[in-house]
């Protein structure tokens, strides 16, 4: 794992004719205004489809952890079914599902939304099953000490289930941002030529016109916002997780 992202760094800091150590590639794709632009849609389409991944998965994990053991498994194990499809065929059925209902190839935007809807689709999962696995682990009596001091269901959700749910989100949030910010391949079969996304870019300099030092300069880029992503994550998790505790003890101590 680490060799490959050695070789990146390599070729993003040295320039192709003799060699050299060089800032050139990265001065090449930051004064490119499509590269640029390529990037911003990717970070639209990733923002996008993680947002609508949250908004399916939480409440469709919210019910299944309110159900009875025995027919959660059942109905997580749908959810996951698809997974155990090759990903070609899954792709290639959704794609003629749409093409069917006529949202194929009809424009350039459609052909975006086509491709965040495949991205939902394949990615969903990744989110359901973090935010599942913590709401069915929640200690119970969390609630219980809410309902005791007089909190309705609303009030419990916002005020602890939600809270104490942050870090399976913020998993989920990491397992379906990171993916889909370099993913093409769903873009490539939900569009066309003219749906272009970073990762079909970094994909075209490698394969296409052989310019791996840019090439490895957007791929260098592109890890950068992982990592600093991840970070965000992590800082974002361990401060809730810190706070709702804190919070939680003052309210035990006050009830004490």
């Amino acid at each position: 794992m680490i060799f490959p992202l050695l070789l990146i760094c390599y070729y993003a800091f040295t320039d192709k004719g003799t060699g050299a150590f060089t800032f050139g590639n990265f001065i090449r794709f930051f004064s490119d205004t499509t590269a640029i632009t390529t990037l911003l849609i990717s970070l639209l389409i990733a923002l996008v489809t993680t947002v609508l991944c949250i908004l399916i998965a939480y409440p469709v994990a919210y019910i299944l952890s309110r159900m009875r053991a025995s027919k959660s498994y059942i109905l997580v194990m749908l959810f996951v079914m698809p997974m155990w499809i090759n990903f070609v065929l899954r792709a290639m059925a959704l794609r003629e599902l749409l093409d069917l209902v006529g949202l194929l190839g009809r424009s350039d935007f459609l052909n975006y939304v086509n491709s965040v809807i495949g991205m939902v689709y394949d990615f969903l999962p990744f989110m359901l099953l973090p935010i599942y696995t913590v709401l069915t682990n929640l200690d119970k009596s969390y609630f219980e000490a809410s309902a005791d001091l007089g909190a309705n269901g609303f009030t419990t959700f916002f005020k602890v289930t939600l809270p104490l749910s942050t870090g399976g989100i913020m998993s989920g949030i990491t397992m379906v941002f990171m993916p889909v910010f370099s993913a093409y391949s769903i873009t490539n079969m939900m569009g066309d030529s003219s749906t272009n996304v970073i990762g079909n870019k970094i994909n075209g300099l490698f394969t296409t016109t052989s310019t791996w030092g840019v090439g490895s300069a957007l791929s260098f880029v592109l890890l950068v916002l992982v990592f600093l992503a991840m970070i965000i994550s992590s800082v974002a998790t361990r401060k809730t997780a810190k706070a709702t505790a804190v919070e939680t003890a003052k309210k035990g101590g006050g009830a004490q």
